[in-house]
């Protein structure tokens, strides 16, 4: 009888010993440090920007600098707007989107593949190897002209886009599969798995952090090589519209096509940082 009025006591809620959620005084400290750092640094970045632009805005408007070359905000929202209510905007945009995504998606998994196989086979990696230095050396824009006669206007760009981001993605994957550590391939070996079974199960899942940092550089040289193309050959696009704006002086045109670009970078290099922080807590 003691001991089954023992047991409900125990069990009732008044007895019940729930773990204690409240931080610590010392890590609630340190929690509001880190809110009141963010938002030092949020505010910090908001003046900063604000300030770029008022000092943009004063140059122009006291024409110390001249505004037919530099523009100034206050011109070139109005351009903005204009350009979005006409359709051209999102056009142009999704055109650059389109063949940067492209050209993003294509680098990176024949780029992954190329240096899987160089990993694969030492003697391959060898004999390429100085080929992939020149090759990732030599100025892209030089074959622009060629890609326009080889691909024609629409195709050039996205061999610009992938010429310039295929090489370092190939020679970073590559150094990330050879930065493995070898005691694991070893054990993998001893208990029994093949090389493909050590590619697929050791060396890729270790080198996701080099592939998430490839991304993050190759969504900035697929931009970069789709504007390139775009200067040479598009009727379309932002690259389209910075060269075009320039070559009729409409400066405020290439200023809202260059924030626009800025803005679209920006949200793409942000989806590759969100990717890796999903990536970085699922593997950890």
């Amino acid at each position: 009888m003691n001991t089954r009025t023992t047991e409900m006591s125990l069990s009732s809620p008044g007895h019940a010993q729930a773990p204690s959620a409240t931080p610590s005084p010392a890590y609630a400290a340190y929690l509001r440090r880190e809110t009141s750092r963010r938002r030092f640094v949020l505010t910090a970045r908001f003046i900063l920007l604000l300030a770029v632009l008022a000092l943009w805005e004063i140059l122009a408007r006291t024409h110390l600098m001249n505004p037919l070359l530099t523009s100034y905000p206050s011109a070139v929202w109005p351009t903005l707007v204009d350009l979005f209510e006409n359709g051209d905007l999102l056009a142009h945009t999704w055109a650059t989107f389109r063949a940067t995504l492209v050209g993003f998606t294509f680098s990176m998994v024949v780029g992954v593949a190329i240096a899987a196989m160089l990993w694969w086979s030492t003697t391959l990696y060898k004999v390429i190897d100085p080929f992939m230095v020149i090759a990732n050396a030599m100025p892209k824009i030089a074959l622009v002209p060629i890609f326009y006669i080889w691909l024609g206007p629409d195709y050039s760009i996205y061999g610009m886009a992938v010429a310039i981001s295929i090489f370092i993605t190939i020679m970073v994957v590559y150094e990330g599969f050879r930065g493995i550590d070898s005691n694991k391939i070893k054990l993998a070996i001893t208990l029994g798995a093949t090389r493909r079974q050590v590619l697929t199960m050791v060396v890729l899942p270790g080198s996701v952090p080099t592939m998430l940092a490839a991304l993050k550089m190759n969504i900035g040289l697929a931009l970069v090589g789709v504007i390139v193309g775009e200067f040479q050959s598009a009727s379309q696009g932002l690259g389209f519209l910075i060269i075009n704006g320039s070559q009729i002086f409409k400066l405020n045109i290439v200023m809202a096509a260059i924030v626009v670009l800025a803005l679209l970078s920006g949200l793409m290099y942000l989806a590759i940082s969100r990717l890796e922080k999903a990536t970085v807590t699922k593997y950890s």
